[in-house]
């Protein structure tokens, strides 16, 4: 299995993403990692130079600024449209960047190509539940408007990933609402419910934000635009959390001390919200498999990245995508 990795990509890149792709290219010995970019800059970074190893040499850098479709047209040879070409070229089956999310996404339609039949693909992050399991939001921001019948192909979609990579039965699937009630809603939603009930997924209706954290569904449906909301709601509401709870234990030395014994319980929590633990987002609909990191992913972050490939390749992830849309159905019992 041939992953790309943009080692140019991301907050904290050469040297992070390096770290991390030598982490699981140790772990994992059936998996070929390619590390993009500059070749100097990547080899004083590799410590080590394991077999399944190798660099891809690129001279340019797709910025954080850079506006995404003018990037990926003219600069034809940065880190992050040579995976891509990788991919195209069947010189790679996947490719990981934590670099620019646009970019990304504009080098999957432009470079890689989309899966037939796929009208728009989708960004789908995990978003952390209460339960540890998490739940797959889709999409997230990769389009900002979508129709009911790009909806149903997000739910398709998700409902495979979550029971080809996390190996979910049956996975729950629910359409982000203002409310559970099936009238409910502005006129996407209202369109997209009945699609929603007579698709080959298992639907169980519309779910409330406030519902996602507890887990109501394993794949949540929505607009890149209210899906976007939700999502940056969510890491503000919790980034806003921890550093009031910061404050509170830091006042005094009886807090500190409660701060000691609770400290245990309130990493696991923190665990169960963290980005680097989940890896990557998939974009789904690609004829490639594609994943963006977080642009502050850690190294740790980046090996997940690379596990979360490693199943997805195994489990045939973009062929069963492409072979259930051009069929038009699909099996949700399997």
């Amino acid at each position: 299995m041939r992953i790309a990795i943009d080692a140019m990509g991301g907050d904290n890149a050469p040297k992070i993403v390096v770290e991390g792709a030598l982490a699981a290219a140790k772990e994992w010995k059936d998996v070929h990692i390619i590390l993009v970019g500059n070749s100097a800059v990547i080899e004083a970074h590799l410590t080590e130079r394991p077999a399944n190893i190798s660099i891809r040499h690129a001279e340019e850098v797709i910025e954080a600024e850079d506006e995404p479709v003018k990037a990926v047209r003219r600069k034809k040879d940065a880190s992050m449209v040579v995976a891509g070409k990788l991919v195209r070229e069947k010189e790679a089956e996947a490719m990981i960047s934590a670099g620019n999310t646009g970019a990304l996404m504009t080098t999957g339609l432009l470079v890689v190509g989309r899966i037939p039949g796929i009208e728009r693909p989708a960004l789908a992050p995990m978003i952390p539940t209460m339960d540890g399991n998490g739940v797959l939001a889709l999409d997230l921001g990769a389009n900002m408007d979508a129709t009911p019948e790009q909806l149903l192909q997000y739910a398709i979609m998700g409902s495979i990933y979550r029971s080809k990579v996390h190996g979910v039965s049956k996975p729950r699937v629910g359409l982000l609402n203002v409310g559970t009630e099936a009238a409910k809603g502005n006129e996407l939603t209202k369109a997209a419910y009945p699609l929603m009930e007579q698709g080959p997924i298992h639907f169980v209706g519309n779910v409330e934000s406030s519902q996602v954290l507890r887990a109501k569904c394993d794949v949540i449906v929505c607009d890149g635009f209210a899906g976007n909301i939700m999502l940056k709601s969510l890491e503000g509401a919790a980034s806003a959390i921890f550093s009031a709870l910061k404050q509170e234990f830091t006042k005094s030395i009886f807090t500190k001390l409660a701060a000691a014994v609770l400290k245990p319980g309130l990493t696991q929590f923190r665990k169960k919200l963290d980005y680097n633990e989940h890896g990557a987002a998939p974009f789904l609909g690609i004829d490639g498999l594609v994943l963006k990191s977080h642009g502050s992913s850690d190294a740790n972050a980046i090996k997940n990245a690379v596990r979360q490939a490693r199943i997805a390749l195994q489990n045939d992830l973009v062929g069963t995508i492409s072979a259930e849309i051009s069929h038009g159905k699909r099996d949700i019992t399997t």
